[in-house]
């Protein structure tokens, strides 16, 4: 497929995407699926030979079908090489990590690395665009270093921000069908290439192939606005999801303390336009490289601002909290946890998912073993990324395995397979019929009268 060739889904673009990490991935795969043509680099070069294998790093729904997918069609190819990628590429992807460093602040170097690389090699007209999560002020760090190291004279460049708002477990659906597209430009024409890349998913003109009887009536909204503005918006989103996650595990200790039942008082809560359900459901935090990642650097950024977010640093605070919560909820019952056999149910941060980064289910494995406790396990797809991050722990092949002996049962991940379990059987298998339901994902009545002693979250 030629440069700038239009096809029936608007204009091809050649996309290079440098950093083929978790947004990388679903960014280069979903745009290849509407037809561009894509290359994906990384670094990793035993990630790039899974890859070319039709193989994937990661678990994401739907993502490993769509890649071998448009591997055959010749749209979807991926490489080691930095050069080779950015001398293809009409268009740049900026996918790579920003990992927090020791302060909370994010870490920029490897967006600056790539950044140089492209002023190097690049001798024509390229768009690049940031879809890593940067602080504000990103995209005019990264038009001054593509000014400085550049020296050929003729190659150009525009800067967009155009931020990912993909959730993990539904990232490909997220990708192809979005609440909102946003990016941030400084002339019209970036904001234009930017459209014309989009068109497909902005007019709904493509058939989506994980739903084939899905809406496609409303056009998706595009909010163009400035760089800076942009680079906020996604930082903005995350933390105030984030707010709302810890103001509803406040008002579960209240609730608790209170003898009401924080489910019903978030569902009146939820009913409110203004408010909406998402986000009330009280358990034992958030997890993920995402919410931990961007509330601190949020924090951080505003600092450097002269501001002080003393309202996002009590949202952190609450979150840590929620592990002593879960904990205290143990203790309470049994009392002593030294020698006790407790078996945990979910690793991933979330469902649908294999990711542990920042998860809640290893803050809690770590205070159990300090506890003395013995600790078994059982996730769907998170156990070997488990099995290297921590030792000591009991790792079963299934649920029923976990509850076998087990004296209390934490339910830490809401996934679908721990909500339809026997828990007749479940109780059969227990030492001691407990379980402390970390996400309210349980019938509390229907356990109580099978007989098993249950513990959620905020209700009394």
């Amino acid at each position: 497929m030629g440069q700038g060739e239009r096809t029936g889904k608007g204009f091809s673009k050649n996309i290079g995407i440098i950093g083929s990490g978790y947004v990388g991935l679903v960014t280069g795969t979903c745009l290849a699926e509407i037809g561009h043509k894509v290359l994906c680099q990384d670094l990793d070069k035993d990630k790039v030979s899974v890859l070319k294998s039709g193989g994937l790093p990661i678990y994401e729904p739907h993502l490993k079908d769509l890649l071998k997918k448009n591997m055959e069609k010749g749209r979807l190819s991926f490489t080691s090489d930095a050069k080779e990628t950015i001398i293809f590429s009409e268009v740049i992807f900026i996918c790579v990590g920003t990992p927090p460093l020791k302060d909370g602040e994010a870490d920029l170097s490897a967006v600056e690395n790539v950044t140089r690389q492209i002023a190097e090699y690049s001798s024509s007209h390229k768009l690049i665009v940031e879809k890593s999560t940067v602080p504000v002020e990103t995209g005019a760090w990264i038009q001054k270093t593509l000014q400085a190291y550049c020296r050929n004279s003729q190659a150009e460049f525009d800067v967009a921000s155009n931020p990912e708002f993909l959730r993990e477990g539904k990232a490909v659906h997220d990708f192809l069908h979005p609440d909102r597209i946003v990016v941030g430009i400084e002339n019209r024409r970036a904001g234009d290439a930017m459209k014309n890349l989009y068109s497909p998913i902005l007019n709904r003109s493509f058939a989506c192939p994980i739903h084939a009887d899905c809406s496609q009536s409303q056009p998706v909204p595009l909010v163009i606005t400035d760089i800076k503005s942009a680079e906020l918006i996604k930082h903005a989103s995350n933390s105030f999801l984030a707010t709302k996650i810890s103001f509803i595990n406040a008002l579960a200790d209240i609730c608790e303390r209170a003898g009401a039942d924080v489910t019903k008082v978030a569902y009146g809560m939820g009913l409110d336009s203004r408010i909406g359900e998402g986000f009330l459901n009280a358990g034992i935090g958030f997890g993920g490289f995402c919410f931990p990642k961007d509330l601190q650097a949020f924090i951080r950024i505003a600092e450097r601002l002269g501001y002080n977010f003393s309202l996002l640093k009590e949202v952190e605070r609450i979150n840590k909290s929620r592990v002593e919560v879960i904990i205290d909820k143990l203790k309470k019952k049994l009392w002593i946890l030294k020698g006790k056999l407790v078996g945990i149910l979910g690793l991933s941060f979330k469902p649908d998912t294999d990711d542990i980064r920042f998860a809640p289910s290893l803050k809690i494995i770590k205070k159990l073993q300090k506890e003395g406790a013995i600790i078994k396990v059982y996730d769907p797809q998170a156990m070997d990324r488990t099995k290297k991050e921590t030792s000591g722990l009991i790792f079963c092949a299934n649920p029923l395995e976990v509850a076998k002996d087990s004296e209390a049962l934490l339910m830490v991940t809401e996934w679908d397979e721990f909500k339809n379990l026997d828990f007749n059987k479940i109780k059969s298998l227990m030492r001691r019929p407990l379980i402390i339901d970390g996400r309210n994902m349980l019938d509390r009545e229907k356990m109580l009268e099978m007989g098993l002693e249950y513990q959620g979250i905020g209700i009394k």
